[in-house]
Protein backbone atom coordinates (compact mmCIF):
# COMPACT_ATOMS: atom_id res chain seq x y z
CA UNK A 1 0.00 0.00 0.00
CA UNK A 2 2.83 2.37 0.85
CA UNK A 3 4.50 1.66 -2.48
CA UNK A 4 1.19 2.39 -4.25
CA UNK A 5 0.86 5.74 -2.45
CA UNK A 6 4.45 6.63 -3.33
CA UNK A 7 3.76 5.72 -6.95
CA UNK A 8 0.67 7.94 -7.05
CA UNK A 9 2.57 10.84 -5.47
CA UNK A 10 5.42 10.40 -7.93
CA UNK A 11 3.01 10.28 -10.89
CA UNK A 12 1.28 13.45 -9.73
CA UNK A 13 4.63 15.17 -9.28
CA UNK A 14 5.72 14.19 -12.78
CA UNK A 15 2.42 15.42 -14.26
CA UNK A 16 2.72 18.71 -12.40
CA UNK A 17 6.32 19.15 -13.58
CA UNK A 18 5.18 18.49 -17.16
CA UNK A 19 2.70 21.36 -17.13
CA UNK A 20 3.81 24.71 -18.54
CA UNK A 21 4.41 27.02 -15.60
CA UNK A 22 3.55 30.19 -17.51
CA UNK A 23 1.18 30.73 -20.42
CA UNK A 24 0.12 33.86 -22.32
CA UNK A 25 -3.03 33.96 -24.45
CA UNK A 26 -3.97 36.86 -26.72
CA UNK A 27 -7.62 37.64 -27.42
CA UNK A 28 -8.48 36.00 -24.09
CA UNK A 29 -11.64 37.96 -23.34
CA UNK A 30 -14.07 36.01 -25.54
CA UNK A 31 -14.59 32.99 -27.78
CA UNK A 32 -11.81 30.45 -27.96
CA UNK A 33 -9.41 32.57 -25.90
CA UNK A 34 -11.79 32.79 -22.96
CA UNK A 35 -12.52 29.06 -23.17
CA UNK A 36 -8.78 28.34 -23.11
CA UNK A 37 -8.50 30.36 -19.91
CA UNK A 38 -11.39 28.42 -18.36
CA UNK A 39 -10.04 24.99 -19.25
CA UNK A 40 -6.48 25.77 -18.17
CA UNK A 41 -7.80 26.83 -14.77
CA UNK A 42 -9.99 23.74 -14.43
CA UNK A 43 -7.20 21.30 -15.32
CA UNK A 44 -6.01 18.83 -12.64
CA UNK A 45 -2.75 20.79 -12.50
CA UNK A 46 -3.73 24.40 -13.36
CA UNK A 47 -1.24 26.74 -14.99
CA UNK A 48 0.52 28.68 -12.26
CA UNK A 49 0.95 31.93 -14.20
CA UNK A 50 -1.70 32.63 -16.80
CA UNK A 51 -1.50 35.93 -18.66
CA UNK A 52 -4.87 36.65 -20.26
CA UNK A 53 -4.47 39.49 -22.76
CA UNK A 54 -7.02 41.61 -24.57
CA UNK A 55 -7.33 45.10 -26.06
CA UNK A 56 -9.59 46.59 -23.37
CA UNK A 57 -9.34 44.72 -20.04
CA UNK A 58 -11.64 47.20 -18.33
CA UNK A 59 -14.29 47.28 -21.06
CA UNK A 60 -17.65 45.49 -21.18
CA UNK A 61 -16.34 42.78 -23.52
CA UNK A 62 -13.87 41.67 -20.84
CA UNK A 63 -16.37 41.27 -17.99
CA UNK A 64 -16.40 37.46 -18.14
CA UNK A 65 -12.61 37.38 -18.09
CA UNK A 66 -12.42 39.79 -15.16
CA UNK A 67 -14.92 37.64 -13.27
CA UNK A 68 -12.67 34.62 -13.73
CA UNK A 69 -9.63 36.63 -12.65
CA UNK A 70 -11.30 37.73 -9.42
CA UNK A 71 -11.89 34.09 -8.51
CA UNK A 72 -8.41 32.86 -9.38
CA UNK A 73 -5.08 34.42 -8.31
CA UNK A 74 -3.23 32.55 -11.08
CA UNK A 75 -4.63 34.94 -13.73
CA UNK A 76 -3.12 38.28 -14.65
CA UNK A 77 -5.30 40.25 -17.06
CA UNK A 78 -3.00 42.39 -19.20
CA UNK A 79 -3.72 44.89 -21.97
CA UNK A 80 -2.37 43.87 -25.36
CA UNK A 81 -3.52 45.24 -28.70
CA UNK A 82 -2.03 43.13 -31.50
CA UNK A 83 -2.11 46.14 -33.86
CA UNK A 84 -0.23 48.43 -31.46
CA UNK A 85 3.52 47.81 -31.12
CA UNK A 86 3.79 50.06 -28.05
CA UNK A 87 1.07 47.99 -26.36
CA UNK A 88 2.94 44.77 -27.21
CA UNK A 89 6.22 46.13 -25.85
CA UNK A 90 4.60 47.26 -22.60
CA UNK A 91 2.88 43.89 -22.17
CA UNK A 92 6.18 42.08 -22.71
CA UNK A 93 7.80 44.25 -20.02
CA UNK A 94 4.98 43.56 -17.57
CA UNK A 95 5.05 39.83 -18.20
CA UNK A 96 8.84 39.78 -17.96
CA UNK A 97 8.74 41.40 -14.53
CA UNK A 98 6.36 38.68 -13.33
CA UNK A 99 7.98 35.57 -14.82
CA UNK A 100 11.55 36.61 -14.06
CA UNK A 101 14.33 34.25 -15.10
CA UNK A 102 11.84 31.39 -15.36
CA UNK A 103 10.63 32.89 -18.62
CA UNK A 104 7.45 32.22 -20.58
CA UNK A 105 6.73 28.61 -21.52
CA UNK A 106 3.79 28.95 -23.89
CA UNK A 107 2.63 31.85 -26.05
CA UNK A 108 -0.72 31.37 -27.80
CA UNK A 109 -1.42 33.83 -30.61
CA UNK A 110 -5.20 33.62 -30.59
CA UNK A 111 -6.33 37.20 -31.31
CA UNK A 112 -7.58 37.73 -34.84
CA UNK A 113 -10.30 39.14 -37.05
CA UNK A 114 -12.27 37.50 -39.87
CA UNK A 115 -13.79 40.03 -42.28
CA UNK A 116 -15.84 38.63 -45.14
CA UNK A 117 -15.75 39.68 -48.76
CA UNK A 118 -14.28 38.67 -52.09
CA UNK A 119 -11.11 40.07 -53.65
CA UNK A 120 -13.24 42.55 -55.61
CA UNK A 121 -15.11 43.68 -52.50
CA UNK A 122 -12.06 44.05 -50.24
CA UNK A 123 -10.63 47.56 -49.96
CA UNK A 124 -6.92 48.23 -49.41
CA UNK A 125 -7.80 49.53 -45.94
CA UNK A 126 -9.68 46.31 -45.10
CA UNK A 127 -6.77 44.18 -46.27
CA UNK A 128 -4.27 46.28 -44.33
CA UNK A 129 -6.27 46.07 -41.11
CA UNK A 130 -6.66 42.30 -41.43
CA UNK A 131 -2.97 41.83 -42.20
CA UNK A 132 -1.93 44.08 -39.31
CA UNK A 133 -4.04 42.07 -36.85
CA UNK A 134 -3.51 38.52 -38.11
CA UNK A 135 0.11 38.63 -39.34
CA UNK A 136 2.00 41.71 -38.16
CA UNK A 137 0.53 41.37 -34.67
CA UNK A 138 1.76 37.79 -34.12
CA UNK A 139 5.13 38.66 -35.69
CA UNK A 140 5.67 41.60 -33.34
CA UNK A 141 4.45 39.57 -30.37
CA UNK A 142 6.90 36.77 -31.15
CA UNK A 143 9.78 39.23 -31.44
CA UNK A 144 8.99 41.10 -28.22
CA UNK A 145 8.45 37.94 -26.15
CA UNK A 146 11.43 36.07 -27.60
CA UNK A 147 13.72 36.94 -24.65
CA UNK A 148 11.20 35.44 -22.22
CA UNK A 149 10.86 32.29 -24.35
CA UNK A 150 14.65 31.94 -24.42
CA UNK A 151 14.73 32.35 -20.64
CA UNK A 152 12.22 29.51 -20.35
CA UNK A 153 14.48 27.26 -22.45
CA UNK A 154 17.43 28.00 -20.15
CA UNK A 155 15.37 27.47 -17.00
CA UNK A 156 13.75 24.21 -18.11
CA UNK A 157 16.81 21.98 -18.28
CA UNK A 158 14.76 19.63 -20.47
CA UNK A 159 15.86 18.11 -23.79
CA UNK A 160 13.87 18.44 -27.01
CA UNK A 161 10.94 20.77 -27.66
CA UNK A 162 7.54 21.06 -25.96
CA UNK A 163 5.04 23.56 -24.57
CA UNK A 164 6.49 22.78 -21.13
CA UNK A 165 9.79 24.25 -22.29
CA UNK A 166 9.12 27.07 -24.76
CA UNK A 167 6.58 27.18 -27.57
CA UNK A 168 4.53 29.52 -29.75
CA UNK A 169 1.19 28.18 -30.95
CA UNK A 170 -0.75 30.37 -33.36
CA UNK A 171 -4.43 29.80 -34.07
CA UNK A 172 -4.79 29.68 -37.83
CA UNK A 173 -7.53 28.25 -40.04
CA UNK A 174 -8.19 25.67 -42.71
CA UNK A 175 -9.18 28.68 -44.81
CA UNK A 176 -5.50 29.63 -44.90
CA UNK A 177 -4.72 26.42 -46.77
CA UNK A 178 -4.20 26.90 -50.51
CA UNK A 179 -5.50 23.37 -51.06
CA UNK A 180 -8.79 24.14 -49.30
CA UNK A 181 -10.22 26.60 -51.81
CA UNK A 182 -13.22 24.36 -52.43
CA UNK A 183 -15.02 26.34 -49.70
CA UNK A 184 -14.37 29.73 -51.30
CA UNK A 185 -17.82 30.05 -52.87
CA UNK A 186 -19.44 29.34 -49.49
CA UNK A 187 -17.15 31.64 -47.47
CA UNK A 188 -14.91 33.90 -49.60
CA UNK A 189 -13.27 36.01 -46.82
CA UNK A 190 -10.35 36.83 -49.12
CA UNK A 191 -8.45 39.05 -46.69
CA UNK A 192 -8.86 36.53 -43.86
CA UNK A 193 -7.67 33.62 -46.04
CA UNK A 194 -4.67 35.60 -47.28
CA UNK A 195 -3.72 36.74 -43.78
CA UNK A 196 -3.94 33.21 -42.36
CA UNK A 197 -1.76 31.91 -45.19
CA UNK A 198 0.67 34.65 -44.17
CA UNK A 199 0.49 33.57 -40.53
CA UNK A 200 1.24 30.01 -41.60
CA UNK A 201 4.34 31.12 -43.49
CA UNK A 202 5.41 33.32 -40.57
CA UNK A 203 5.25 30.25 -38.33
CA UNK A 204 7.28 28.09 -40.72
CA UNK A 205 9.93 30.81 -41.03
CA UNK A 206 10.13 31.27 -37.26
CA UNK A 207 10.32 27.51 -36.71
CA UNK A 208 13.28 27.27 -39.07
CA UNK A 209 15.03 30.39 -37.77
CA UNK A 210 14.65 29.59 -34.06
CA UNK A 211 14.98 25.81 -33.97
CA UNK A 212 18.54 26.31 -32.71
CA UNK A 213 17.00 28.06 -29.69
CA UNK A 214 14.82 24.98 -29.08
CA UNK A 215 11.59 27.02 -29.26
CA UNK A 216 8.72 25.07 -30.81
CA UNK A 217 6.36 26.71 -33.33
CA UNK A 218 3.06 25.33 -34.59
CA UNK A 219 -0.21 26.51 -36.16
CA UNK A 220 -3.56 24.98 -35.21
CA UNK A 221 -6.92 24.97 -36.96
CA UNK A 222 -9.60 25.02 -34.22
CA UNK A 223 -12.32 23.61 -36.45
CA UNK A 224 -15.44 25.50 -37.48
CA UNK A 225 -16.55 26.71 -34.07
CA UNK A 226 -19.76 28.33 -32.85
CA UNK A 227 -18.35 31.69 -31.74
CA UNK A 228 -18.98 35.31 -32.75
CA UNK A 229 -16.45 34.72 -35.52
CA UNK A 230 -17.61 31.26 -36.60
CA UNK A 231 -21.36 31.87 -36.42
CA UNK A 232 -24.23 29.78 -35.09
CA UNK A 233 -24.19 27.29 -37.99
CA UNK A 234 -20.68 26.06 -37.20
CA UNK A 235 -19.91 22.39 -36.48
CA UNK A 236 -18.66 22.38 -32.88
CA UNK A 237 -18.80 24.35 -29.63
CA UNK A 238 -15.80 26.13 -28.07
CA UNK A 239 -15.31 23.57 -25.24
CA UNK A 240 -14.84 20.72 -27.73
CA UNK A 241 -12.47 22.74 -29.90
CA UNK A 242 -10.36 23.98 -27.01
CA UNK A 243 -10.22 20.59 -25.30
CA UNK A 244 -8.89 19.14 -28.54
CA UNK A 245 -6.38 21.92 -29.13
CA UNK A 246 -5.01 21.78 -25.58
CA UNK A 247 -4.58 18.02 -25.94
CA UNK A 248 -2.71 18.53 -29.22
CA UNK A 249 -0.53 21.23 -27.67
CA UNK A 250 0.39 18.93 -24.79
CA UNK A 251 1.55 16.26 -27.24
CA UNK A 252 3.76 18.50 -29.38
CA UNK A 253 7.45 17.64 -29.75
CA UNK A 254 10.24 18.70 -32.10
CA UNK A 255 8.67 16.36 -34.67
CA UNK A 256 5.77 18.81 -35.03
CA UNK A 257 7.93 21.94 -35.14
CA UNK A 258 6.51 24.10 -37.94
CA UNK A 259 3.46 21.83 -38.37
CA UNK A 260 -0.08 22.81 -39.47
CA UNK A 261 -2.53 20.68 -37.47
CA UNK A 262 -6.24 20.64 -36.66
CA UNK A 263 -7.79 20.36 -33.21
CA UNK A 264 -7.69 16.56 -33.47
CA UNK A 265 -3.98 16.51 -34.25
CA UNK A 266 -4.38 15.70 -37.96
CA UNK A 267 -2.03 17.37 -40.45
CA UNK A 268 -3.56 19.97 -42.77
CA UNK A 269 -2.15 20.48 -46.29
CA UNK A 270 -0.58 23.87 -46.85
Amino acid sequence: MQELRQGIVLTEAVEMAAQPVSVLITGANRGLGLEMVRQMLEAPCPVRKLFACCRDPDGPRAEALQTLAKKNPNISVVRLDATDLCSIKLCAQQVGSLVGTGGLNLLINNAGIAPKGTVQETSPEDMQHCFNTNVMGPMNIIKEFLPHLRDAVKASGMPGMSINKAAVVSISSLLGSMEALHSYAFFPAASYRISKAGLNMLTVCAAEELKKDEILFCVLHPGWVRTDMGGEEADIDPPESVQGMLSVMASLTEKQNGAFLDYKGQSIPW
